[in-house]
């Protein structure tokens, strides 16, 4: 499948202190340690629509991340994948009488645009979910009593996995309150328990299916992911990350199977990013309230300013979006421009050393742009800035 052009990501001298990132599961700061080889997988899009700012600022705190694993002379293998087969696509397709796979490569080509654009790190393997259906069908067979079958569907036993629960912290009350808002089928009669999950959905009317030694049909949402994790990644990867709204039920499910499939832990820590309001909800693209990165493009805002308006908030929190956002970012970014074109600037070696410092810390990143901000404002010696335009370019992504 078609990614995009990842930016040249500059070395810079000096050494990166120890990073730290926050583990949902254990719901604590953990020390992201890997020996040579970092392995990321991050869930991407079902592109049924434009990217949105909520899907912008989850993918730039894994983009950070892989930052902060280069700055420690770390081998890096991502992986994302494009569920480009799902309800939420064959519904958009149906609703607008485009076809479902012309749908899909139209906003996926338009999702790697937009990532491009904000110089996002592109994955070493972007698969999709149709492309990966013999990874699927061989991952549900090595599930094996785990598995069951609804009419001509089959569902995985959640409870086969006994840390099942352990990914999202969620008590099983909490968890049925959420799971039919969020993809799952709680009251489908015939399974064994509400929060068992699809993993093959037999043939529908109308509806895409494939030939496979588990009968015609298409893959579950969970068991895609989990199977193009522990291809490209292995198992007990270092980091599985995505939206907030994923660890519960996407996250949980996805490590269940492939746990129980394989035995092993599916990845050392989940990390998850806060969700962004639009006129005081979540952007939803079923509810609408969106702002799309293509539109703020279009109309002719830096993709910088986009970046750094993004940056502005820590990933882990909630916030809402406003013009406002980007009128400041705008001034921030001509700000900075304008200090590291100057003849004379302040040294740079203090205001590196704080950017690592913020960014090793759960990748604090307002914290970093507060430290060029001070920068900016200190008083100039004989001394340029292009070292540290080098180091908001190889730590933050903003190219000045």
């Amino acid at each position: 499948m078609r990614s995009w052009s990842s930016p040249e990501v500059p070395s810079i001298g000096g050494s990166a202190p120890g990073l730290r990132i926050h583990d949902s599961r254990t719901d604590a700061l953990v020390t992201s340690d890997p020996d040579d080889v970092a392995r990321l997988y991050v869930c991407g899009i079902t592109p049924y629509d434009a990217t949105h700012l909520g899907h912008a600022a989850t993918y730039l705190a894994f983009d950070l991340l892989q930052r902060q694993w280069l700055d420690r002379d770390l081998d890096v293998v991502y992986t994302q994948n494009v569920t480009d087969v799902d309800d939420p696509l064959l519904e958009r397709a149906n609703d607008t009488g485009e076809d479902w796979t012309k749908l899909a490569e139209r906003e996926t080509r338009l999702f790697c645009d937009d990532m491009e654009a904000l110089r996002m790190l592109a994955p070493h393997h972007y698969i999709g979910a149709v492309e990966s259906i013999d990874l699927v069908v061989d991952l549900i067979e090595r599930l094996g009593d785990s598995v069951y079958r609804v009419d001509d569907d089959l569902y995985f036993d959640v409870h086969a996995d006994p840390g099942f629960g352990q990914v999202s912290g969620l008590d099983e009350d909490a968890m049925r309150a959420v799971y039919g808002e969020r993809g799952g089928d709680p009251e489908r009669p015939g399974k064994k328990h509400p929060l068992d999950c699809l993993l093959w959905q037999g043939p529908r009317d109308g509806e895409p299916s494939w030939e496979s030694r588990l009968g015609p049909g298409r893959p579950g949402w969970h068991i895609e992911c989990a199977a193009i994790a522990l291809e490209h990644l292995g198992t007990d990867f270092d980091v599985q990350g995505g939206g907030s709204d994923l660890a519960f039920p996407h996250h949980e499910m996805s490590a269940s199977e492939a746990s129980v499939a394989t035995g092993e832990p599916f990845a050392q820590a989940y990390m998850h990013a806060g969700m962004v309001a639009l006129h005081g909800e979540k952007m939803s693209k079923s509810k609408g309230n969106l702002e799309l990165v293509s539109r703020l493009r279009e109309t002719g805002h830096d993709s910088m300013a986009i970046r750094l308006a993004l940056l502005a908030h820590h990933y882990r929190s909630d916030w809402e979006w406003t013009d406002k956002a980007m009128v400041a970012a705008k001034q921030r970014l001509d700000i900075w421009r304008a200090a590291v074109q100057r003849t004379t600037t302040p040294p740079g070696d203090d205001v590196i050393a704080e950017i690592r410092a913020a960014l090793a810390d759960d990748l604090d990143a307002p914290a970093a742009l507060a430290a060029v901000d001070r920068w900016v404002g200190a008083d100039g010696v004989e001394d340029d800035g292009t070292e540290v335009a080098r180091a908001i370019d190889s730590l933050l992504g903003v190219r000045l």
